[in-house]
């Protein structure tokens, strides 16, 4: 039988209400595990119990560790992390940038805690692990399942508080419909880095909002704070108001690797316009993100920063393109 190993780490898919100050992660994952597939072999153990809103890089860095450990072991043919939706799309992709072993790793949770009428949260589960059971998931590195949607770690983000279906961005490698998994494509994976250590717990790097009327002096405060690395989340394809270009380069001077995103949920930065936008901050030393979004952005520069990978090496690590998706070569189910 297929063994799928299943690593708790709380969020609302663990979450019950207590006494009227809200829900609060409480439940082991074995007791989340009824309605899992029993023609699967399941085991599991919890790595933290925690809302997701509160994990450090240290917590992200031992859920990481937690993964890879688990993906080295023969006996495991799938791994499937429960975790809270407010951050999963930061750990799902930290994992998939150190992932090296053909196992895959499948993100999921719930939009309604586990005491709720409608909990959204077994369904997740046993989609999940049906996606990490299916050998023709094997080198999709890690990915989040939710509402019968399959998306690479990479560019995903929460787009909805509520909805049942709240990830949007990364690309759309299946659906799992009455536990069955379609496959529609296979990632193009970006190369592997080396895992986090302890380092990584400490490596701060911020991001600052670009909006009208935003202060850049930020920037010289965050310098001052011994920040490490900026992310820019710009407007449009990646721009920012008057004295950010001479901000940046004074975070250049003191050190500080600085990166430009975009606010903008879809597409890329692409700089296009001066006057202090996207061409002016690039000349001034600001590493374009690709199509990375703020959150992510930041965890690959802290991964880097933090294995004291040199400047050029970060802005190399943030041209890789791994937005390119290549047709499923695994056939479907004759029916679909």
């Amino acid at each position: 039988m297929t063994t799928v190993k299943i690593l708790g780490t709380g969020g609302t898919i663990a979450s019950r209400a207590v006494d009227g100050h809200g829900a609060v992660a409480s439940e082991p994952v074995e007791n989340l595990l009824d309605g899992v597939d029993p023609e699967v072999t399941v085991r599991s153990r919890d790595v933290m119990t925690t809302g997701s809103y509160r994990l450090t890089l240290r917590d992200i860095r031992l859920i990481a560790e937690s993964v890879l450990d688990e993906a080295a072991r023969s006996e495991n043919d799938g791994i499937v992390v429960t975790h809270g939706t407010d951050t999963m799309e930061e750990t799902a992709f930290l994992v998939d940038l150190v992932l090296a072993e053909r196992v895959p790793v499948v993100f999921t949770g719930a939009q309604r805690s586990a005491d709720a009428t409608d909990t959204d949260g077994p369904r997740n589960l046993a989609d999940a692990v049906h996606t990490a059971a299916d050998p023709r998931t094997q080198n999709w590195g890690a990915v989040i399942c939710f509402d019968g949607e399959v998306r690479a770690a990479t560019q995903t983000a929460k787009m909805h508080t509520l909805a049942s279906a709240p990830f949007a961005g990364g690309a759309l490698l299946g659906r799992v419909h009455s536990g069955r998994l379609s496959p529609v494509a296979d990632p193009v994976r970006r190369a592997t880095l080396g895992r986090p250590s302890a380092e990584f717990d400490t490596t701060r790097v911020d991001i600052v909002p670009i909006y009208p009327g935003s202060d850049p002096e930020l920037l010289d405060l965050l310098v001052e704070r011994s920040t490490q690395g900026i992310v820019l989340a710009g407007t449009g394809s990646g721009n920012a108001g008057a004295g950010y270009v001479e901000a940046v380069r004074r975070a250049r001077a003191a050190g500080v690797v600085v990166a430009l995103s975009t606010r903008v949920p879809y597409g890329p930065v692409v700089p296009i316009y001066g006057n202090g936008g996207g061409v002016d901050l690039v000349a001034a030393g600001a590493i374009p993100t690709g199509a990375l979004h703020p959150f992510q952005a930041r965890m690959l520069m802290a991964l880097l920063l933090s294995h004291g990978v040199s400047e050029p090496d970060v802005a190399a690590a943030f041209a890789a393109d791994a937005t390119d998706l290549k047709p499923s070569s695994t056939p479907q189910h004759p029916s679909e």
